[in-house]
């Protein structure tokens, strides 16, 4: 019986100790991959980018990758395929990014808290009359 005890108290400090190590070799490899080139970075990480085909076709390169089912967007803004119609980070064109309480609908920045047209969303309409406030139509 104390053999066994000893037994399993050896295999859970060596399963311990072997996977501090992997994760500590883990983090010694992303620190090594951002100081050192790609083609020199070392990991199971860096050498699965370095042979995925895919991970190369990047919109910059090839924009009709952005039009692909599935796409995020048809536009492509720094490397990333967006709907610049859409997106609060790029509303209208690259890069230009909406506001604090304000929504990206239809390529403009419009603040949806007060707008009665886009009132707590892209194309809420308040009803005839009535006003936007905090988003909602006749708050209050």
């Amino acid at each position: 019986m104390a053999m066994r005890f000893f037994f399993v108290v050896a295999f859970a400090v060596a399963m311990t100790t072997s996977l501090a190590l992997s994760v500590s070799s883990a983090e010694a490899d992303e620190r090594s991959t951002a100081a050192a080139p790609a083609s020199r970075s070392r990991g199971t990480y860096s050498l699965l980018a370095q042979n995925n085909p895919r991970g190369s076709m990047t919109c910059d390169r090839f924009p009709r990758v952005c039009r692909a089912s599935g796409s995020p967007g048809p536009d492509c803004c720094r490397k990333q395929c967006v709907n610049v119609v859409s997106d609060n980070q790029n509303c209208g064109q690259c890069g230009a990014k909406c506001r604090f309480g304000q929504a990206c609908c239809g390529g403009r920045c419009v603040n949806v808290m007060y707008d009665p047209k886009n009132c707590g969303g892209c194309k809420k309409r308040c009803k005839k009359g009535s006003f936007c406030q905090y988003g909602m139509c006749s708050y209050a």
